[in-house]
């Protein structure tokens, strides 16, 4: 049961100008201005007790914003991957909030609260089709975690939708307590072509993000009221390939990532569950032998 603290704490999301604040908290953390990020960053590691030993640079001040201490780079092999052949592994650092199977066009959020396939593709029956049946992981990466996220197989980009929406924190809490959460926030949804079929991996947006990057085309966050698309398939002669463990993109703030992969495509590691904890390149599937 929900307590009064955590209704008062949607509520505020509620009534709260979702974008406006997001914006103003952007703007903060790109500034430059020594005082005004070192005292960010300061009270963030202090605060999430944050593993700088990992970091390329371990002198959390030394970044030049507190966006750039947020995406810092870590130090070659921190993250060893799994290439075993046939396997997933983890795009990110995190906690697994739900995964399992897409059972009749709908996905599991929390405690009898799902939302619809489709909707949360923007609406996209063509595409989703590919994912019916099929297998979700939902990823939630805490402030305290490392914010790039990876590729969990080989894969080529083949079309990206930015679908505008709410901005909703995405922890616990707001899982248990908002309706259709992932499906009504603001979201990049980017397909693959990989070994396993299709692939979707839909980057979250959330209260104070202050934007989506990816690694083909910088910020991916647009302000705008429509969808938009873009196809890459007509490009072959510089097709968008990635290998398992390389960079697909990153969070200026915390978020979740959702894999979807289609029928009978893989199977999740069985001893996975609800708020296991996770590490980038780390086995969490297998492609389907059967």
């Amino acid at each position: 049961m929900r307590t009064l603290k955590d209704k008062l704490f949607i509520l505020f999301q509620q009534i709260v100008p979702q974008h406006l604040l997001s914006r103003l908290v952007g703007k903060i953390a790109d500034c430059t201005t020594p005082w005004v990020k070192n005292s960010f960053i300061t009270w963030f590691c202090n605060n999430y007790q944050i593993d700088m030993t990992e970091a390329q640079e371990e002198v959390a001040t030394n970044y030049p914003s507190f966006n750039a201490f947020f995406t810092r780079a870590l130090k070659d092999g921190a993250r060893p991957i799994d290439h075993t052949q046939g396997v997933i592994t983890s795009p990110a650092d995190g906690a697994f909030s739900q995964l399992g199977k897409i059972e009749h066009g709908r996905i599991f959020q929390a405690k009898g609260r799902g939302y619809g396939l489709t909707t949360l593709l923007g609406g996209d029956q063509e595409r989703a089709s590919a994912f019916i049946d099929g297998a979700f992981a939902t990823i939630y990466l805490s402030p305290r975690d490392y914010h790039r996220v990876h590729m969990p197989v080989t894969g080529t980009l083949t079309h990206t939708t930015y679908v505008p929406g709410d901005l909703f924190s995405v922890n616990q809490t707001t899982a248990e307590g908002v309706e259709q959460l992932f499906a009504r926030n603001e979201r990049l949804i980017a397909y693959f072509d990989t070994e396993h079929g299709p692939m979707a991996m839909v980057l979250v947006g959330a209260m104070i993000v202050a934007g989506i990057e990816t690694v083909w085309s910088g910020q991916e966050a647009p302000r705008l009221k429509a969808a938009v698309h873009r196809s890459f398939q007509q490009d072959t002669a510089k097709p968008i390939s990635l290998e398992k463990g390389e960079e697909m993109g990153r969070f200026k703030l915390g978020s979740t990532v959702i894999l979807l992969f289609g029928k009978d495509a893989i199977n999740w590691q069985a001893e996975l569950q609800a708020n296991s904890p996770i590490k980038l390149g780390e086995a969490i599937g297998a492609q389907n032998t059967v």
